[in-house]
């Protein structure tokens, strides 16, 4: 039996899901729901309708799950609670800090619809999240750090965007080499935000707008900018698609500890990923955590989950004897 799925917003991140379903044979993508007008959108999987957002409730009986590919700004917030009270939902919500009051109004719709709302799935929160967790069980005497980039950060190119007089923009998440290397040699050094990572935004303003307004604003933003060094360019339009048209990214979750009853031997652990498509490679996350939250909803589960909940064979296509004979 497919899982049938169907993709609200078909931007980067909607059209990297498409494409990971296409790889998928127990996946099936049923409709597109947009704000757009649908006839401007082209697909890449034939025979696929594209249908207003405002009609997806209409179809919540032939869909099974409903991957929520807008933005964390102002997009999901709104949208998870709201459609998780017709599908079970799967979002991307990445703001970390907003994550328990994220949670908690998906979870109250969810449980009231007996449906499931999988949210934050993708490499950080998602993938990363599990590294961090099996690191911290199997060291718990220890320190762990997590790095981002170099790469585009899609949630927060995205949070420029919304600002007033800002046309498109790309938000490039710069690790620290220094801090990174520090924490690779165990010296488990006391790291703010800021010693982390750099932030460079290009940015594509609209004739006449407040640059200097614009700039405040970013570097501002609480939850995006705030607490980390900020530079901030602006290009035109034409330079923008010339050199910076990709979305690369990647980054490490590291962890060192000790062992032993005198604690004395070191040990790490090391999550690496290196994306040439940051939306691609979510996609293909969220792809699979349609796949687990259809099985999990079948089996009675509703309310809201994490990846933190998911057995892992859940994730997989690949049956359980074949998972144990040949991964275990």
């Amino acid at each position: 039996m497919k899982t049938r799925i169907a993709i609200l917003g078909y931007g980067n991140l909607g059209k990297g899901v498409e494409a990971a379903i296409a790889q998928n044979d127990d996946l099936e993508l049923v409709a597109v729901f947009t704000r757009r007008d649908p006839s401007t959108l082209k697909l890449h999987t034939p025979g696929v309708p594209v249908y207003p957002a405002e009609q997806a409730i209409r179809m919540k009986d032939a869909v099974d799950v409903l991957l929520l590919c807008g933005g964390s700004a102002t997009d999901l917030p709104v949208q998870t609670p709201a459609y998780a009270a017709h599908f079970n939902v799967v979002d991307s919500f990445d703001t970390h800090k907003k994550i328990p009051e994220h949670f908690a109004a998906a979870d109250a719709a969810a449980r009231a619809a007996g449906k499931i709302s999988l949210i934050s799935c993708g490499w950080d929160p998602g993938l990363f999240s599990l590294a961090r967790v099996y690191a911290n069980a199997v060291l718990p005497q220890g320190k762990d750090e997590t790095f981002w980039g170099r790469g585009v950060s899609q949630g927060h190119s995205d949070a420029i965007r919304r600002i007033e007089g800002v046309l498109d923009a790309r938000q490039y998440t710069v690790p620290i080499e220094a801090a990174v290397e520090a924490v690779r040699r165990g010296e488990q050094p006391v790291l703010t935000a800021r010693d982390k990572h750099l932030r460079e935004c290009w940015v594509v303003a609209a004739e006449g707008a407040d640059k200097a307004r614009i700039e405040r604003e970013i570097k501002t933003m609480p939850y995006y900018f705030d607490e980390y060094d900020t530079t901030v360019h602006f290009i035109s339009a034409e330079e923008l698609a010339r050199d910076h048209a990709g979305l690369p990214h990647g980054g490490s979750v590291l962890r060192g500890g000790v062992t032993g009853f005198d604690r004395e031997h070191r040990q790490s652990i090391e999550f690496r990923l290196k994306l040439d498509s940051n939306p691609e490679f979510t996609g293909s996350v969220l792809a699979a955590c349609a796949r687990a939250v259809h099985r999990m909803n079948r089996e009675g589960m509703t309310g809201c989950k994490t990846i933190l909940d998911i057995p892992p064979a859940y994730l997989s296509a690949i049956p359980d004897e074949e998972l144990r004979a040949h991964f275990l």
